[in-house]
């Protein structure tokens, strides 16, 4: 951050009409400006996914082929997916991704969230089940 400091920029917040908010911007464009995804995604990230070997060179018109899994949004997803594999309770990731609405999340990620069949098993059996016998003869004397 010595180096490259950080820009502040005045931009509407979570929609155009939206009320202008300044934020410090680690990550700025060559004019010190905004990134924005769609610039992102074709000038650095599809470059450096061919460079990977993960897609292919972009062709002779300098394009590269679209292709929604490797686009920006894998890493959303990608993140995404972190958190619901680790547990996080679903509005929390709504909350980190920007939706609105817990069930946006839940219909575009519910395919992410672990299974819970042995969780929901265990959480029965706790109930139900009577409570493992502690040893109680003299062995457990003071």
């Amino acid at each position: 951050m010595d180096a490259f400091k950080p820009v502040e920029i005045t931009l509407p917040w979570r929609k155009p009409d939206g009320p202008k908010v300044s934020a410090r911007l680690l990550f700025t464009n060559t004019a010190s400006g905004l990134v924005w995804r769609s610039n992102f995604n074709i000038q650095e990230w599809k470059p450096a996914l061919a460079a990977a070997g993960l897609i292919a060179e972009a062709g002779t018109d300098g394009k590269y082929q679209s292709a929604h899994e490797h686009g920006m949004h894998a890493l959303r997803h990608f993140y995404a997916s972190v958190l619901l594999d680790a547990g996080e309770r679903i509005k929390a990731v709504s909350e980190y991704l920007g939706h609105a609405d817990p069930g946006l999340t839940l219909r575009v990620y519910a395919h992410l969230m672990p299974s819970s069949q042995e969780r929901t098993r265990k959480a029965v059996d706790r109930v139900l089940l009577p409570a493992p016998r502690k040893p109680d003869g003299p062995e457990t004397a003071q």
